[in-house]
């Protein structure tokens, strides 16, 4: 890299870290270390937990996705797009949860459900949240070391010192020193600055690729694809084995099931004025990822060109001589997933010119950074709001409760760093993720769900699905880990006529169902982490439902929880809510999400992001259709499908959305820190939970019972003063 590339990755770095420690000031509290002190207005949230949520693990598990089997089998995650499109519209799960004041997903279990099963979805999601983190790190520091060009090794006093520790270490503790600053507070922030820096350098880097190749390249590279291995022809892919079809349909079925199950950038899903900016926060997320998408999609198919046009040759053999010399002398616990995971940033640095590599690396840093910190605060949060204050039955004082929230999160970056240093990885990102996820998300979306939307959902339902999930989840990761070093030896040398009889099965149920090719055979286990959580879903979703109808002696008062009606709070609406009059909504209001608060701009970002979306999903079903009953196109045409209507017009459109967010962003964030110079503290607002009630909900409706006159002469007496 040039000196250029580190000045341009240096100045915006040092503007992020000094808004952080600006922003210190203003955490006030409990509720501001944990949610920001639910505040931010809709472009603050939209733009910061976009930062967070994507992060640069998610960057590189996309390039292993989109390098191995390119446009096509993203053409079939449209089906999702009238679901995705439903949920945000209709604010499906976020605006109920906003509703109820809790502060972590486990806080909602004990209103809804008890103590008890707060703490163990509590132990169950801080376990399962640590060991998705915990390679984090791992993929940063490797990114950033053959992204960067950085040695393996230096000399430190005269000692030869591994880099790779020395990155981690270094990233870790900027991460770290930003979330102890000031919580979610600081971490929307930096956030929010660091996503609308890099709107602009999304576009820089878009621009630049084509500067370096040319659509017929593109189109040469990825058309000598052979059979079934199709990088642009959606019905030509038969012959891929992990991110096929049935992927997309099961990717289908866990966006609705665990839409708010993942607990990673939960200080997000609280942080929001109230829960009409929470959900137009989502409406807004529909429009602003761009250039995002399309840079991460097309750098990737940038370094399969280069790494397989003629034209690169020089380019691909320096690549394929770097990748082998540092994995020959790494010092790490390297394998050829991680050769394959690191092949993509290494290309990219050949061709991203002086400057933009720089741009592009702070756009990663940003990345690296926001998903670290966002990621410490979760899952160290979790780990004392629903296991240690739950056991406790002497309420914590507030600087106790904020010293142990900062040391557990602490904690959470030692574990990441130590099991980054000495875990070997031996699938996908994605896989992982789905493998780790799975021990939480298995049980965790029926008893959200069906806690949020159905009264008649018990505890004993609740511990059903998530006993359920737990047990099958752990049973997948097992065999998936083990399969290779110890289960199908073990049955191939014991059960023998089983492993035939389970290859055979298997076999025959892909024949019946074209969409998956599994393969039994001793490297790796035959049902990939995404069809684990598949059937964890369905067996922790029939056991909510089944013990739920058996054990319900009477329903839940879901308006109590929600603050809905009579036990509505006027300090989450005050001055924040547009309040429009009641009329009679028709369908397609409801579809839209109308309700009294939306005003005349709501309506309009509602029916752009309806008319832009649903354009979209009838062009995809037209194609579809049209290649279903009147012949497959051609490679050759839905290589121009691709070149003109997913990068074209999708590119087009990014010009303006960038512009938007970035000055959307902006005011934003100055109206964040406005309303935080007047924000009141309630100190009973610490995550605590009385009578299946918030503990400041409990102390206001004790308060008004107090109060309340019991004989009508005396209410007589004292009427209502009036205003």
């Amino acid at each position: 890299m040039h000196l250029i590339d580190w000045l341009v990755l240096l100045l915006p770095s040092l503007a992020v870290i000094y808004i952080a420690i600006r922003t210190h000031y203003y955490t006030k509290g409990v509720a501001g270390f944990l949610a920001g002190g639910r505040v931010a207005g809709r472009y603050v949230v939209a733009v910061a937990s976009g930062e967070a949520a994507l992060g640069l693990i998610s960057v590189v598990a996309l390039w292993e996705q989109y390098y191995k089997s390119g446009f096509a089998i993203g053409f079939w995650g449209k089906l999702a797009t009238p679901i995705a499109l439903l949920m945000t519209l209709t604010g499906f799960l976020i605006y109920r949860y906003r509703e109820t004041r809790v502060m972590t997903m486990a806080q909602f279990f004990e209103v809804r459900y008890s103590k008890r099963f707060r703490i163990f979805a509590g132990i169950l999601g801080f376990g399962a949240g640590v060991i998705n983190y915990a390679i984090f790190p791992a993929v940063g520091a490797r990114f950033l070391i053959y992204y960067g060009g950085l040695p393996l090794e230096v000399n430190l006093w005269g000692y030869s010192v591994a880099t790779y520790p020395l990155v981690m270490a270094g990233f870790l503790s900027v991460a770290l020193a930003i979330v102890l600053v000031g919580g979610q507070l600081t971490i929307m922030v930096t956030d929010c600055v660091q996503g609308i820096f890099s709107y602009a350098g999304y576009a820089i880097v878009f621009f630049a690729i084509f500067w370096f190749f040319s659509f017929q390249q593109f189109g040469e590279a990825m058309l000598a694809r052979g059979p079934g291995l199709s990088f642009v022809n959606p019905f030509d892919t038969g012959e891929l084995t992990d991110f096929n079809l049935l992927f997309i349909f099961i990717g289908l079925i866990a966006s609705v099931y665990n839409r708010m199950s993942w607990q990673g950038t939960q200080g997000y899903n609280a942080a929001a004025l109230n829960a009409h900016e929470q959900k137009m926060a989502g409406v807004l997320g529909t429009w602003k990822s761009g250039f995002q998408t399309l840079m991460i999609m097309l750098l990737a198919l940038a370094a399969y060109t280069m790494m397989h046009h003629p034209d690169f040759t020089a380019q691909a053999a320096a690549v394929q001589s770097e990748l082998t010399e540092r994995i020959n002398l790494g010092s790490d616990v390297t394998t050829e997933t991680i050769r394959k995971q690191m092949l993509v940033p290494v290309a990219i640095r050949e061709f991203l010119p002086i400057g933009v590599t720089g741009i592009f690396l702070a756009c990663m840093i940003f990345w690296l950074v926001s998903t670290d910190t966002t990621y410490m605060h979760s899952w160290g949060s979790i780990l004392i709001q629903d296991v240690v204050v739950p056991l406790r039955k002497k309420p914590f004082s507030e600087k106790t409760q904020l010293l142990l929230l900062r040391l557990s999160i602490t904690g959470v970056a030692l574990f990441a760093f130590f099991f980054s240093l000495f875990h070997g990885q031996t699938t996908y990102i994605l896989m992982f993720f789905a493998l780790t996820g799975a021990i939480y998300l298995g049980g965790a979306g029926a008893v959200i769900i069906g806690g949020m939307y159905w009264s008649r959902g018990t505890t004993a339902g609740a511990w059903a699905a998530m006993i359920t999930g737990v047990t099958m989840a752990a049973g997948g990761f097992f065999c998936t880990h083990y399969w290779a070093e110890l289960i199908y030896p073990w049955l191939y040398s014991a059960y023998p006529g089983f492993l035939a009889a389970f290859k055979d099965g298997l076999e025959s149920f892909g024949d019946v169902l074209p969409i998956a090719n599994w393969e039994v055979g001793p490297k790796k286990f035959p049902i990939t982490g995404q069809e684990v959580l598949f059937l964890t879903i369905i067996s922790s979703v029939s056991a909510y439902i089944i013990v739920s109808l058996l054990t319900c002696r009477e329903k839940f008062n879901l308006d109590r929880m929600l603050h809905r009606g009579q036990y509505a709070r006027k300090d989450d609406d005050d001055g924040a809510l547009t309040v429009q009059a009641e009329h009679k909504r028709g369908w397609v209001q409801k579809i839209l999400g109308f309700n009294e608060h939306y005003s005349k701009g709501d309506r309009i970002l509602a029916w752009s992001v309806f008319i832009w979306t649903m354009l979209h999903f009838a062009i995809f079903i037209v194609t579809a259709l049209w290649n279903i009953l009147f012949g497959v196109w051609s490679s050759e045409t839905w290589f121009l499908y691709w070149k003109y209507y997913t990068v074209g017009l999708t590119g087009f459109v990014a010009v303006a959305t960038t512009i938007w967010f970035t000055i959307g962003g902006t005011v934003d964030l100055r109206q964040l820190f406005q309303r935080l110079k007047v924000l009141q503290v309630n100190k009973l607002d610490d995550g605590r939970v009385i009578g299946h009630m918030n503990a400041d909900d409990y102390a206001a409706a004790q308060l008004a019972r107090e109060s309340k006159p019991s004989l009508p002469e005396e209410r007589a007496e004292n009427p209502p003063r009036q205003p």
